[in-house]
This record gives C-alpha cells, sequence and structure tokens, in this order.
C-alpha cells in the first residue's frame, strides 16, 4: 500500500502564507512548538552542558598536568572537593564520571540529533513543521529537568557520582554508595528521564520523514543530511529503552536492596556491562551518524559537486546502524568471555569498518577535482574526515581481541574516543553551526574569527589527543589520580605536561567560536536567503525562515546535491526550481511503499 507525502493528514499545520495568531513571549520562545525555536532551544543548552563539561576536562588535565599543586581559582569551590585549590581523589572520580556524561548525553547528543533534527527534517522535506509538534516541546522540557538534576548532584551528600560515565557493577550498585550518596541515585534518575526525551523526538522524526515530504520528495531525493538522522532517530527508539530498563535495575539496586548485578547477594555485574553496551554501541552511532550526513553536504557544497556514490552513502549509514547491534561485546574483551564469542565479536566489529570506509572514499570521491571553496564549515567538514579516519583507524587496532587485550582501558582508548567523538562528532557540530547559522538566526558568523577559531581547535586538538596514543601504549591507564605514585609512569610526566598546556590552548580556542556565535546573533552580516549557493529545499525560505516556513506547499524537481550539473545556467541546480536535464513534472508525488 502506498502513502502520499503531501501532508494529508496534517491539515491543521500551517505553512507560512496561512493565518497565524499572535502568541505571547513565552508560548513564542519558551513553551514553543515552532521546531526552529526548539532546535534553537537545544543549541543553547546544550553549549552550556558543553561548556560546563570542558572545565571539568580543564580540572582533570590540571590533576594530570601538575599534580598536587593548587588549581587556579580552586579555592572557591567546596572544601570538601578542593581543600585549598588541590582536587581530592573522590572529587576527581567525579569529575571524569560528569565529564564523559555531560559532553555525551548531554552536549553531542542533543546538539547533532536535538538541534540539526528540530531545525533540518522539516525544512528540508518541504514541511511546516514536526508531524506532532507539542509532543516536541515535551521532548525539550524533559532534557531541561534532566540536566539540572545531574548538575545538581555535585550538591548532594556525598558529591557526583564516580563510578565512570558507564556506571559499572559493583561499585555503581553497591559499596560506598548503598544508602549514603544520592549523586548515584539522580545520574540515574536523570538519564532515565533524559531517555524519555530522546525517545519522543525519535518518535517525531520518524513520523515526519515518513509521512510530510513535500510532492516529488522520493526517498532518493532525501538530502543526506536527513537520511542519518532519519537512521538515527530509529537507533535511538530501539536503543533508550534498553538503557532506560538497565537504568532502573541499577536503581532498585542502589536505593531499593535488590540483587541484579550486586555478586555478593547473588547478581551478575557482568549483565550491567551486556544491557549497558548493548545500548552503548548503537549510542556511538547515534553521536557520528548525523555529522556525518551534515558532513555529506557541506562537503559537496565547498567542492562544487555532487556527493559521489548518493545511494552508496544512504546503504552505508543503513548497514553501519544495522552492524552496530551486534559488535557491543568488542568492550568486554577483557571480561572473560568465550575465546570463541569474543572472536565472533571481532570479526563483527572489523567488518563494520567496511561501510564507514565506504564513506570515507565517497567523501573523497566528491572533493576530487572539485572546484574548491574553502569557507569555514568546508574546513570544519574535512577536519572532521581527516580525524575521523585516523580514530576509525585505531578503532580497527581494538576491534583485535589479542592486541585489545594489551591496550584496554588506557589512554590508548581514551585517544580514540576522542578522536571520533571530538575530532569527529564535535567538529561535524561546527561544521554545521556555521553552514546553518544564516537558517537560525539571520545572520552569517565572521569568517575571519571562524577560520581562526577552526585552525586554532585543529592543531591544538591533535596535540592533546594523539600523545595519548603512546601514553596509552606506555601503560597509563584511564582515570588514573595522580600518574607519579606509578613508578612506570613517573618519566611520562613530561607529557603529560605537555598535554595539559595544549588542552588549555584548545579550550581557550573555543571561547573564540563563543564570542563568534553569541556577537553575531545581534551584529553579524545579515545573511541572504542562499548565501551558500546551496540545492536543498531549505535555501528555499527567508534567512530566517517565518512561522511555517514555505510559503505554499514547495515541490521536489531534482536530486538534493546536484552542483555543476552539464548545461545548467550555474554551478547548482536548486531541488525547487524545474527545468534543466532530467527534472520530472511537477505532478510528480513522493511516495513511501
Amino acid at each position: 500500500m502506498s502513502m502520499t507525502a503531501t501532508r494529508t493528514d496534517y491539515d491543521l499545520l500551517p505553512y507560512a502564507g496561512e493565518h497565524h495568531e499572535e502568541l505571547s513571549f513565552i508560548r513564542k520562545y519558551i513553551f514553543s512548538t515552532d521546531h526552529k525555536t526548539i532546535g534553537k532551544q537545544f543549541l543553547f543548552m546544550s553549549l552550556i552542558f558543553m561548556l560546563l563539561g570542558g572545565i571539568m576536562a580543564m580540572m582533570i588535565r590540571w590533576q594530570l598536568g601538575f599534580p598536587g599543586q593548587p588549581m587556579p581559582g580552586g579555592t572557591l569551590l567546596p572544601e570538601t572537593m578542593s581543600p585549598g585549590g588541590i582536587i581530592l581523589p573522590e572529587f576527581y572520580a567525579s569529575l571524569l564520571t560528569m565529564h564523559g556524561t555531560f559532553m555525551i548525553f548531554f552536549a553531542i547528543m542533543p546538539l547533532l540529533v536535538g538541534v540539526f533534527g528540530n531545525l533540518l527534517i522539516p525544512l528540508q522535506i518541504g514541511a511546516p513543521d514536526m508531524a506532532f509538534p507539542k509532543l516536541n516541546m515535551l521532548s525539550f522540557w524533559l532534557a531541561v529537568p534532566s540536566g539540572l538534576m545531574m548538575l545538581a548532584s555535585f550538591f548532594v551528600i556525598g558529591g557526583a557520582a564516580g563510578s565512570g560515565w558507564t556506571a559499572y557493577a559493583p561499585l555503581s550498585a553497591d559499596g560506598q554508595y548503598t544508602g549514603v550518596y544520592m549523586g548515584q541515585r539522580l545520574w540515574l534518575l536523570a538519564l532515565f528521564i533524559l531517555g524519555f526525551s530522546s525517545i519522543t523526538g525519535a518518535v517525531n522524526y520518524i513520523t515526519t520523514v515518513i509521512n510530510m515530504r513535500a510532492p516529488g520528495l522520493t526517498w532518493f531525493r532525501l538530502p543526506l543530511s536527513v537520511w542519518a538522522l532519519f537512521i538515527t532517530a530509529i537507533l535511538a527508539l530501539l536503543a533508550m529503552p534498553i538503557l532506560a530498563g538497565a537504568l532502573i535495575m541499577l536503581f532498585t539496586d542502589h536505593a531499593l536492596g535488590t540483587t541484579f548485578f550486586r555478586p555478593a547477594a547473588g547478581g551478575e555485574p557482568l549483565l550491567w556491562q551486556h544491557l549497558f553496551w548493548f545500548f552503548g554501541h548503537p549510542e556511538v552511532y547515534i553521536l557520528i551518524l548525523p555529522a556525518m550526513g551534515i558532513v555529506s553536504e557541506i562537503l559537496a557544497n565547498g567542492a562544487r559537486k555532487p556527493v559521489f556514490g548518493y545511494k552508496a552513502m544512504v546503504f552505508a549509514i543503513c548497514a553501519i546502524a544495522f552492524l552496530g547491534w551486534i559488535v557491543w561485546g568488542h568492550h568486554m574483551f577483557m571480561s572473560g568471555m568465550n575465546p570463541m564469542l569474543g572472536t565472533t565479536f571481532m570479526f563483527s566489529t572489523i567488518v563494520i569498518a567496511v561501510p564507514s570506509a565506504i564513506k570515507v572514499f565517497n567523501w573523497l570521491g566528491t572533493l576530487w577535482k572539485g572546484s574548491i571553496v574553502f569557507h569555514v564549515p568546508f574546513l570544519n567538514a574535512a577536519a572532521f574526515v581527516s580525524l575521523f579516519i585516523i580514530g576509525g583507524l585505531s578503532g580497527v587496532f581494538m576491534a583485535s581481541t589479542p592486541v585489545d587485550i594489551v591496550i584496554t582501558d588506557t589512554y590508548f582508548i581514551v585517544a580514540h574516543i576522542h578522536y571520533v567523538l571530538f575530532g569527529g562528532s564535535l567538529f561535524g557540530i561546527f561544521a554545521g553551526i556555521t553552514y546553518w547559522y544564516p537558517k537560525m538566526f539571520g545572520t552569517m558568523m565572521n569568517e575571519l574569527w571562524g577560520k581562526i577559531h577552526f585552525a586554532g581547535t585543529f592543531v591544538t586538538y591533535n596535540l592533546v589527543f594523539f600523545p595519548m596514543h603512546e601514553l596509552g601504549l606506555q601503560g597509563m591507564m584511564r582515570r588514573i589520580y595522580d600518574p607519579n605514585n606509578y613508578v612506570y609512569l613517573q618519566h611520562l610526566q613530561p607529557l603529560n605536561t605537555f598535554i595539559s598546556v595544549s588542552a588549555f590552548a584548545l579550550f581557550a580556542f573555543q571561547m573564540i567560536f563563543m564570542v563568534n556565535f553569541l556577537y553575531s546573533i545581534w551584529f553579524g552580516k545579515k545573511a541572504a536567503d542562499n548565501p551558500w549557493r546551496a540545492t536543498t529545499l531549505e535555501w528555499s525560505t527567508p534567512s530566517p525562515p517565518p512561522h511555517g516556513n514555505f510559503q505554499q506547499m514547495p515541490t521536489v524537481y531534482r536530486g538534493p546535491h546536484e552542483y555543476s550539473v552539464p548545461g545548467a545556467r550555474e554551478d547548482f541546480s536548486p531541488q525547487w526550481e524545474s527545468g534543466g536535464a532530467g527534472a520530472p513534472s511537477p505532478t510528480h508525488h513522493a511516495t513511501a511503499h
């Protein structure tokens, strides 16, 4: 049975040319149901949590670079955390835990999925809004109290959770935390609430993409950013309930004395690892797939060429999503699993590198002989590709069980995850924010300061994280409080100090981005409707788009990334313009089978 994509079930959602009632300030900007406003709400929330996570990272690097020395400004912290400005071991464990939690769950995930999902999906498929605007509002207002609850855990008896962002049992289930430490319980409750935010958002994204595409917008005319967000939403819809169930079990162990994960009472701590990583490895792709879609679009725009192998890119995204469910065991090679089972996970992990490699080669094919425009979004997208390659190659090393046994839980792993989630996701975020900034705020970010931020971030990023591979190979374990306590690590202290100084420089360059971002909202150059000479539907609207997005339902005539088409008047052929080679008739309608 076919299903037309002409919004027949959503006629109550008005386009921009239709009548709108005036809304109060609170309804328009606080409790808004407009997908663009909700996307900006996610943006500001996520940037705040990213700043907090970055400050925690600087405190961690101070302790590793200058162990035992008073931290600048540390006397402002409560004595229970930092007496005399010196970081205590317990507080250090909380910093590690909350840095990972904030960056993964409250910064990168809402930035990529909450911001770009809300901003791009309706605009790029020709819809006036999400399928369920009120549910969309709820997804944001579930995330806010979740983040505040997580932040408040620093100020309860016993301090914030200190069992790592993976919360491995039995440390997170009993021991010193049981009955006294509330921080771990707040951590569990906050993530449980955040999971509902992700689920409601995923339901909305999937429904919107399936049902609300404009006439002519068939599945293989969707921009790769929409494809990536659509597949990501499916992953989130399937993965988050698994985490929610595990969180409930761990919370009852911690608060009610059940024995799911407590070995002293007959529980199985490895069960937590299986449940967490069965969610956690799809979560890795929730954090990277949207960036892959964003980067694909920006590289094509910068190279002024169509995406090389569009359908192969789509199938690679689908393959990554499917294979992501059968590789979780590679996080547990050291758990004592059966060697035959470990070998199975090893092969499946190596296989998942194939669709990732397809995407890399297709990105390089897109750039090959292109008429490249080195604007700030393109530079950040190119950095994403280069750093993702490094992170991917180190991942192939870790997929091999014999190698992983040596390097597991060392700083080699820390380097790998940051090359994927910082060098990968965060450079994709920088590319996306600078590229779609005109559609969010109607102005342009400063190009010169954008390039200074890019260059400084790229250089200092590599100075911070590439040497961590050497730390790992030398045997420095992750989550170590003071490397000088270990004789075999003392000779690495100069390298740790160098990494810390580089990290402070990296943090300083992010202040350039924050100032440029905020300054440009009010004082930036006014943006044209299509400043990047791009081809997808959002660039047919004013900057920023009005409520309802389009004056009337647009019609799509061609694929999403048609640059430098032979015989065309210009070097880009927008989806909304009829005429040209291969253009269908305006009566063509998209169908989903």
